[in-house]
Parts: C-alpha cells; sequence; structure tokens
C-alpha cells in the first residue's frame, strides 16, 4: 500500500486514478470534513468539479457515545442510517434515535453554518457517483 507525504498528496494521486477512469459528466465530490478536505480538494481541482461538503454526525449508544449504533447524512430530508445489529444489542430503540437526530441536525446546521455560512449545497441529483 503506498504511503504519502499528506492528504493532498493522496487526493492528487486519487486523482490520478479517477481521471483514467474518464467519468461521464458532471461530476461533484463531496469530502467529509475535516479530514477528507485536503484529498477531496486536489480531486476536485483536477477534475475541474465542484467541492462541497457532507455533513454527517455520529450516533453514539448511551452511555457509550464512542459506539456508533447511527449516523444522519445531511440532506433534505436527512437520512439516518442505523446499525440495526448494534441498536439491539445496546438496546437502542426508536425514540433515542430520533431524540438524539434532532441534536445531529442541530449539531450539522451549525456546522455548515460555521465551514461555510449558511452557502447552498452543491446540487448533486444527475452527477456522476462513483464508490470505488
Amino acid at each position: 500500500m503506498p504511503t504519502y507525504a499528506d492528504r493532498a498528496e493522496a487526493g492528487r494521486a486519487l486523482a490520478e486514478q479517477l481521471l483514467r477512469l474518464a467519468l461521464p459528466g458532471p461530476v461533484v465530490v463531496l469530502a467529509l470534513p475535516r479530514g477528507g478536505v485536503p484529498v477531496a480538494a486536489e480531486i476536485a481541482r483536477t477534475l475541474q468539479a465542484p467541492l462541497d461538503l457532507l455533513l454527517v454526525r455520529k450516533i453514539g449508544a448511551p452511555g457509550q457515545p464512542e459506539l456508533a449504533v447511527a449516523a444522519l447524512v445531511e440532506g433534505t430530508p436527512p437520512a439516518l442510517v442505523r446499525d440495526e445489529e448494534t441498536c439491539a444489542a445496546t438496546g437502542v430503540d426508536a425514540a433515542y434515535l430520533e431524540r438524539e437526530a434532532a441534536f445531529a441536525v442541530a449539531e450539522i446546521r451549525r456546522r455548515r453554518q460555521r465551514y461555510l455560512d449558511l452557502r447552498a449545497a452543491v446540487p448533486v441529483q444527475g452527477h456522476h457517483r462513483h464508490r470505488g
């Protein structure tokens, strides 16, 4: 596995691989803050594509906040992705997820304002999706 001097170098290497795929346009590059931004910025620059953030908040188990039971993904509407097995093992029910999702939505809004001054998200509908 190659090693890179920093995330920007890794982004340039990944961008070169993506160029070889000749992705059909249009393309939007989404970055997960904060660590994914330097990688995605290099990819967006190389592909000459718009760059935006994809804000996601982990929902931790009761009393174990680092143990993810779900994640809330920014969107209209926001998407709640559950790990059903971990929810069952930790006793997490729908009411708990609903309460925690409300906090997650508020935190995502706060972060979008902080990072992007409430700039609207770049539309992704109709854009190419690649999962590598």
